[in-house]
């Protein structure tokens, strides 16, 4: 976050943060939504409010961290400063704390969500796929990023409430195949808050012949 290289002697220790920028990060720690991962206060719910009151198309997801103000810094760092490296770090936390979890789902690929031909040119990369990129290095489960295109150049999702989000990603993705050749997906994204992008993939996904789909981010965040 502070963009410091940490040394071990002579040595470059990576993936790590310093101190300091640990202090400012909010790890995601039980209880969560059995749903999303978000954080829980009660050690009896099993649902956030958020997965009560709304269907989603996934099946399940986790999150490392916290959308704190920390985590708030280090992920604009990441998608519009070219901090590449810092999802090194992302998928040793997650791989570390969730792997088991992961494991569990018994999936077959890992597929960032996407972003539009335009964005891409015009940052340079997807963060969503540096990150399951390291993931699939961290839990040796494939990466396929074809299969899931963008389609609309749609809208920032920080600028709309809920139900715009909804609207703006309406057939904003499509596959590249009639009939998916995978049946058990996990979406890769860098940030989850209401959910809105992960279930109009999965929702394409599943309507192609996945038959069950989950996520993983880096941070999440509150939702509306």
């Amino acid at each position: 976050m502070c963009g410091n290289i940490l040394f071990d002697g002579n040595s470059i220790v990576t993936p790590d943060i310093c101190p300091g920028c640990r202090s400012k990060i909010t790890y995601i720690k039980q209880p969560v939504c059995y749903r999303c991962g978000k954080q829980l206060e009660d050690d009896e719910q099993e649902y956030c409010h958020d997965c009560v009151v709304k269907q989603h198309n996934f099946k399940r997801g986790v999150a490392a961290f916290s959308y704190s103000q920390g985590m708030k810094k280090s992920m604009y760092a990441f998608k519009y400063n070219n901090r590449r490296e810092y999802a090194k770090y992302y998928a040793s936390v997650i791989a570390k704390e969730f792997k088991d979890v992961i494991f569990s789902w018994n999936c077959e690929v890992l597929v960032p969500v996407p972003l539009h031909r335009s964005k891409l040119i015009k940052r340079g990369y997807n963060q969503a796929e540096i990150l399951a990129k390291r993931l699939s290095e961290q839990l040796l489960i494939p990466m396929d990023n074809k299969i899931l295109i963008r389609t609309r150049n749609t809208v920032p999702l920080k600028e709309l409430n809920e139900k715009e989000r909804i609207t703006n990603l309406k057939s904003a993705f499509q596959t590249d195949e009639i009939k998916l050749k995978y049946k058990r997906i996990i979406l890769v994204d860098d940030i989850y808050t209401t959910g809105s992008t992960i279930d109009e993939c999965a929702w394409t996904l599943l309507r192609n012949g996945a038959e069950e789909v989950y996520f993983i981010t880096a941070c999440i965040g509150r939702g509306f």
